[in-house]
Order: C-alpha cells, then sequence, then structure tokens
C-alpha cells in the first residue's frame, strides 16, 4: 500500500508500504499517519502539529496493488468564538436560576425548618463550591477568541452538575428525614437532564465548529425545570410541618398556666 498527502500538488507526506520508508516534507517534520495499524482497515488520515498546518486544500491518493483512491480535504482555521453567542447566554442564564434555585431552597429551610441539622452545613457548602465553578464556566465559557477556554467553560457547566444531584438528596433528607417517591421523581428528573447536558457536551467537543449546544440547553432547562418543582416541593413540605407543629404549642401554654394555678 502506498499513501500520498499533497497540497496543491506538493506532496508533504507519502508512505511506502512495501519499503516501509516514510517522506516528509521540510516544511512538515511532525507529519505521520494516524494509525499504521489501521491503515489496512482504509484509516489514511494525517496528523501533524497545528502550527504546521496551513489552510488550503489538500488530497490523499492511496494505492493498493491494481487499485487506487484520492479524497480531497478543505482545511480551514476556525478563530473565535467556538460556540453561538446567543447560546452561550441562554446557558449562563440557565446556570444562574439552576444557582437562585438551590440557594432558594437552603433559604426555604433556614426560615421555615425550625430543625436543626449538621447536613445543613455541608449542602451550603457544597452549593458555594458549585457557584464559584458556575462562575468560572461562565466567565471562561462566554468569552471570545480561544476556542480552548471556550471548551474548558463548557466542561466547568456540565461537569460539575453531578454535585447537584448529591445536593438535591441531601435537601430531602434535611427536611423530609427519609426522601419520598416523589423526591426520587425529582433526583431522578434531574440526573435525565444532566445525562442530556453531558451527550450534548461530548457532541460539542467532538464537533468543529460546534453546531449542537442545542442539546446541552436542552439537559440544562430540564434540570432548571427541576430545581423550581423541587423549590416548590420544598416550601410546601416544610410549611406543614410548620403547621403541624403549631397546635402543639397552642396546647402546651395553656396546660403551664393551669399547672401554675395548682401550685398557688
Amino acid at each position: 500500500m502506498f499513501v500520498a498527502w499533497k497540497k496543491q500538488g506538493i506532496v508533504l507526506f507519502s508512505f511506502d508500504g512495501a519499503q516501509q520508508r516514510v517522506y516528509r516534507h521540510e516544511t512538515v517534520p511532525s507529519a505521520n499517519l494516524l494509525s499504521q495499524q489501521d491503515l489496512s482497515k482504509g484509516t489514511a488520515s494525517l496528523k501533524l502539529k497545528s502550527s504546521e498546518a496551513e489552510d488550503g486544500n489538500y488530497s490523499c491518493e492511496v494505492t493498493e496493488l491494481n487499485r487506487e483512491g484520492e479524497t480531497k480535504v478543505d482545511l480551514r482555521t476556525v478563530t473565535g468564538r467556538q460556540f453561538d453567542f446567543m447560546e452561550s447566554v441562554v446557558i449562563s442564564v440557565l446556570l444562574f436560576l439552576i444557582v437562585v434555585f438551590y440557594w432558594a431552597q437552603i433559604g426555604v429551610i433556614a426560615l421555615k425548618c425550625e430543625t436543626v441539622h449538621k447536613n445543613k452545613t455541608y449542602v451550603a457548602v457544597g452549593c458555594a463550591i458549585f457557584t464559584v465553578l458556575a462562575v468560572i464556566a461562565v466567565v471562561l465559557f462566554i468569552q471570545g477568541g480561544n476556542i480552548t477556554i471556550n471548551k474548558v467553560g463548557l466542561g466547568f457547566v456540565v461537569l460539575p452538575a453531578v454535585i447537584l444531584m448529591v445536593l438535591q438528596y441531601y435537601i430531602f433528607k434535611i427536611v423530609l428525614v427519609d426522601v419520598t417517591r416523589k423526591g426520587y421523581i425529582l433526583i431522578g428528573l434531574q440526573s435525565f437532564g444532566f445525562v442530556v447536558a453531558l451527550v450534548g457536551f461530548a457532541l460539542c467537543i467532538s464537533a468543529c465548529p460546534s453546531e449542537l449546544l442545542s442539546v446541552v440547553i436542552a439537559g440544562l432547562a430540564v434540570m432548571a425545570f427541576e430545581d423550581l418543582l423541587a423549590l416548590l416541593y420544598m416550601y410546601t413540605s416544610c410549611s406543614r410541618m410548620k403547621d403541624h407543629q403549631t397546635p402543639r404549642k397552642a396546647v402546651e401554654e395553656p396546660l403551664n398556666d393551669a399547672k401554675g394555678v395548682m401550685l398557688e
């Protein structure tokens, strides 16, 4: 098998399978086959440093015995923003809403639930950590000019979201002592949203330029909706617990007064 990569008729790289001989043009000293073992399977891709890859029309010619074929590739360098600006704004807004809904749940627990539980501190710390990561994500993700930084920012948007499912579980444990069926349904809905966002992130990283942010947006939207439902669920649950405790105090006060009268 013989493989030759050319640019505008000039051979940049060639591989002679019969003699196991490799030729590289002086302008691309890092050029090499992506996988020599997979060459017999039809993979004749070329890899080289990005600093040596100039924009232009490339062609790959493969000859095997009496068969030959040619593939043409148009290489263009992507500069500036990797992701669409408006979609980036939507993702940032959804991330902001998720953070707000979680802090609101913690606020509801602090104001309406009188029971003191050490896990409250753990939940607050976990939420604070996620908030810091969310701020870093937005700063890295929404700015333009560097594709790698944008991808890292998107990773900070999606990957730390796994913390939210743990936080949600502990929030339910604090208020309800034991997680109910509704609680598990809400956590399952959040997990589904996370998986969708994670798949979208994987697709966005592999695509260039990215056109699959809508999948990430869909996953984050499901998570934000679940957080809103969880906030309402926590509010109603804490209100019922407080209402249930109020009559007990009303009964205890007359009893205490009666006891005082009897002592006199």
